[in-house]
């Protein structure tokens, strides 16, 4: 099998599975060459086409299905995940609520692509005012009051409080009950030209990555804990513990109903475009 481009986050859910994977530590696996990069730098790069393998948002993919199909490991969903949106906690000390922001408030948001930007818009009922910022700068613009409030994902769920801010709405939450499926966040890709046979090697492949890191983290959670954004270890293993789940395995059944679910409402409120279906290696 040729060498493979592989694109994914720093975040720890993804180093965790593909740790194995990218440091040659299983046997018979596909190489790769791999590219570390933010989830919404990689969403775009994807409609470039840019990368074989990538990690992408499932908020980006209804525009990527042109070039890529959806692997069934190595993906985020899953249960008590969601993004939040965060803000300053008002002269009660309570938190706002989602619709006590006005037209006019904008929020700062990890892109335009990502999942947590589709579910804001489905929450709101409305397109945001917004800015777009890398995902550990959110906290921090909503802490010196440059936006109203702050879309956020990844580990700053678990450090917000630190800057003295509450949460307004947990979009996972809202997803949950109003639909009763688990939250797609991300997947891995794998580009059309890719051969069949060679797709479900890879599949395999980070499966058998996956199963490695947990029977043996020590070989691996050094590479974890370097790429983790000067994040603690207890941090560093909530965000394992949070994203890293049976849906990495393999999505299911479940899992790809809640993906179709998400594309069928997103397509209802003209996020995207009709009859988006997802198609699975």
């Amino acid at each position: 099998m040729k060498r493979y481009s592989l694109a994914y986050s720093p975040c720890p859910n993804d180093t965790y599975i593909f740790a194995a994977l990218t440091n040659g530590l299983l046997d018979g696996a596909p190489q790769v060459d791999v590219v570390l990069d933010d989830v919404e730098a990689l969403n775009r790069a994807a409609r470039a086409g840019r990368y074989e393998l990538t990690k992408v948002s499932y908020g980006a993919i209804p525009y990527l299905l042109d070039k890529y199909r959806i692997l069934r490991a190595g993906g985020a969903l899953g249960r008590g995940c969601g993004p939040l949106v965060i803000a300053q906690p008002g002269v009660d000390a309570k938190a706002p609520l989602l619709t006590d922001f006005g037209d006019d408030a904008v929020f700062a948001i990890p892109g335009r692509l990502t999942t947590a930007y589709a579910l804001l818009r489905l929450a709101l009922g409305r397109e945001p005012r917004t800015v777009e910022m890398r995902f550990d700068r959110i906290v921090d613009a909503v802490k010196n009051g440059d936006v109203a409030g702050g879309l956020i994902i990844h580990e700053s769920r678990f450090t917000y409080q630190n800057a003295g801010l509450v949460s307004a709405i947990d979009l996972g939450d809202w997803w949950e009950a109003t639909t009763g499926n688990a939250i797609p966040l991300g997947a891995i890709l794998v580009r059309r030209d890719v051969p069949d046979e060679d797709a479900r090697a890879i599949d395999d492949a980070i499966r058998r990555s996956l199963r490695f890191a947990r029977e043996r983290e020590g070989d691996i959670i050094d590479y974890v804990r370097a790429h983790a954004f000067e994040m603690n270890d207890d941090v560093m293993r909530a965000h394992i513990g949070l994203y890293v789940n049976e849906y990495s395995d393999d999505v299911g059944e479940t899992g790809i109903t809640a993906v179709e679910d998400l594309f069928a409402r997103a397509a209802q409120a003209q996020l995207i475009p009709a009859d988006t279906h997802p198609e699975f290696v």
